[in-house]
């Protein structure tokens, strides 16, 4: 076990279960047991079976779906030539974060539990459910669970002679070591925004740098909602989409947020640096460039506007020099102070940087080499394509409804990426965008007589619009769709182009304008006054029904 050391692996896919598995890292290093923190995926799942010791931390997603960063450990887990001994060395236990709103409430972790079961693991613990729904969200069940979890692995391994547990009191090292390089070192900042030339099918470790083509308001200007309809230029990438992709887009943080979130720590914009890490084995972050300078990575990398998880506060409590700052952060870090904790941040959606501003004190005391353990990336953003290849070859489109909304803070909640793309014009110059793309979860059908009813409202029509396009370019008819919004002269988003398909006798369309009449309509009002056609579709014409939105 000295040797070996304990494996955290975690499936994540909004980063909770990442921060979990790295505060499990953490209370390893302060218990000094060597300890490794991964993705599933990026394990050797053939050594899997020399573990002694493994805990898992996964969320679920969607309708019961693996996090993308488990998708290939999950499809190995399952495959039935694997014999029921395979884990009979192992001694495990799983984490699961999920959301009891949904009905496969951490399906993912429950079948964990009994995949390793049946291989001959070991559990240590019963599995746990973390749920968001709780007062106190999953840590009401993960705190008392990593108490037992904690006590089990302490009587298998002691600590060794001699040594105590680290206290919370005293401050870890930080994961990396930040190096300044000298005033006159060559600039990188040139070559780190010049669009590599792409290396096999783009991904996210190497995004496609797009062109913007054009990036059009849909709706009218008196409208509260912006909705953008957005085009890519995608010649050369090797990208190849069909109607259901999902497009990710990696989002950077805008110049003002950046000037403040530099100017509060005290950072200079254009000093270059390299990261060393502080373990050895432990990789650098695939997404910064070596050297950077500190614009890039508040720029591209640390995700300032994002509402921050407890350890944040944890960790800059350890920075404070200023007591009353200190004592509401460890507040907000202790088990009691959760509920505190969620109406000051989460209920009104803080972000990083605001928090920042109001624990001036101990933000300045931050040091350089603690910022990729404060702040945690900036994570892609998925969207639904809008358009399909047939139609715009060598190009792709979005449609995105720019996140804006009011709490009871007084400056209005943005949506990072949809606000950053929103803000790009590129009628001033070349805009790059970078992105990739993944197989989404809708499949349509592959006869061209089977008829396909969508039901799309709002921006939720932008897969059925790379449907239609997709299927009138082969010429399938045989498209129902139910598009509601609020007002047909305010958000009827590509009116003209469903009208044209209607006279061309290509598209069936009926809408739902929910607020140009007194009593307002739905599409679902809709389905019901045409129950007998949609019945006649899908009972005698074996049609395919969707739902988005």
């Amino acid at each position: 076990m000295a040797e070996q050391g304990l494996l955290v692996l975690f499936g994540s896919q909004t980063g909770t279960a990442q921060d979990t598995a790295e505060r499990l890292g953490r209370e390893a290093q302060r218990r000094h047991l060597r300890c490794r923190v991964q993705a599933l995926d990026s394990c050797d799942l053939a050594n899997l079976i020399h573990e002694p010791l493994v805990v898992f931390v996964c969320a679920t997603t969607g309708q019961g779906d693996p996090p993308d960063n488990m998708k290939m450990f999950w499809r190995f887990l399952f495959r039935k030539s694997l014999p029921a001994s395979s884990l009979c060395q192992l001694d495990y236990a799983v984490l699961g974060l999920g959301d009891s709103s949904y009905p496969k409430f951490n399906f993912i972790a429950k079948k964990l539990h009994k995949r390793l079961l049946q291989l001959g693991g070991n559990p240590l613990l019963p599995v746990a459910l973390g749920d968001d729904q709780h007062d106190l969200g999953p840590d009401a069940v993960v705190d008392p669970w990593l108490v037992a979890l904690w006590e089990k692995i302490l009587a298998l391994y002691p600590l060794p002679p001699g040594r105590e547990i680290i206290s919370p009191d005293m401050r870890l090292p930080p994961k990396y070591t930040l190096h300044y390089l000298p005033e006159d070192s060559p600039d990188p900042e040139g070559a780190l925004l010049q669009p590599a030339a792409p290396r096999g099918a783009p991904c996210e470790l190497q995004p496609f740098p797009a062109r913007m083509v054009s990036n059009q308001r849909l709706t009218a200007q008196a409208h509260f909602q912006d909705v953008r309809l957005i085009e890519f230029d995608i010649a050369g990438s090797g990208i190849t989409f069909s109607a259901g992709d999902v497009v990710m887009i990696q989002p950077q943080n805008c110049p003002e947020d950046v000037q403040q979130f530099c100017q509060l720590l005290r950072l200079e914009p254009h000093r270059r640096f390299v990261l060393e890490p502080t373990e050895p084995g432990t990789s650098l972050p695939p997404l910064l460039p070596q050297p950077c300078t500190i614009q890039y990575l508040v720029t591209h990398y640390l995700d300032i506007s994002c509402v921050p998880r407890r350890s944040f506060f944890e960790l800059l409590a350890s920075f404070s020099t200023n007591e009353l700052e200190r004592e509401k952060l460890q507040e907000f870090s202790s088990a009691q102070g959760q509920e505190e904790l969620f109406s000051y941040c989460n209920r009104p959606r803080r972000t990083t940087l605001e928090v920042l501003w109001d624990f001036p004190h101990s933000t300045c005391a931050i040091p350089a080499d603690y910022l990729l353990d404060l702040i945690p990336r900036i994570r892609p953003r998925a969207f639904s394509i809008a358009s399909s290849l047939l139609a715009h070859p060598e190009r792709m489109q979005i449609l995105v409804a720019v996140v804006r909304y009011k709490t009871r803070l007084s400056k209005p909640r943005r949506g990072l990426c949809s606000s950053w793309l929103a803000s790009l014009n590129p009628e001033q110059g070349d805009v790059r965008v970078p992105l990739w793309v993944k197989k989404g979860g809708m499949k349509f059908p592959a006869d061209p007589a089977t008829p396909v009813i969508m039901i799309g409202p709002g921006t939720g029509v932008a897969p059925f619009r790379a449907a239609i396009q997709e299927r009138v370019a082969l010429g399938r008819r045989g498209n129902c769709l139910f598009f509601g919004c609020r007002h047909q002269s305010k958000d009827f988003y590509c009116q003209a182009e469903w009208e044209e398909l209607v006279t061309k006798g290509f598209l069936t369309l009926f809408t739902a304008f929910s607020r140009d009449q007194e009593e307002k309509v739905y599409v679902q009002h809709r389905i019901r006054e045409n129950g007998k056609l949609v019945w006649e579709l899908l009972s005698s014409e074996n049609a395919h029904i969707y739902l988005a939105g």
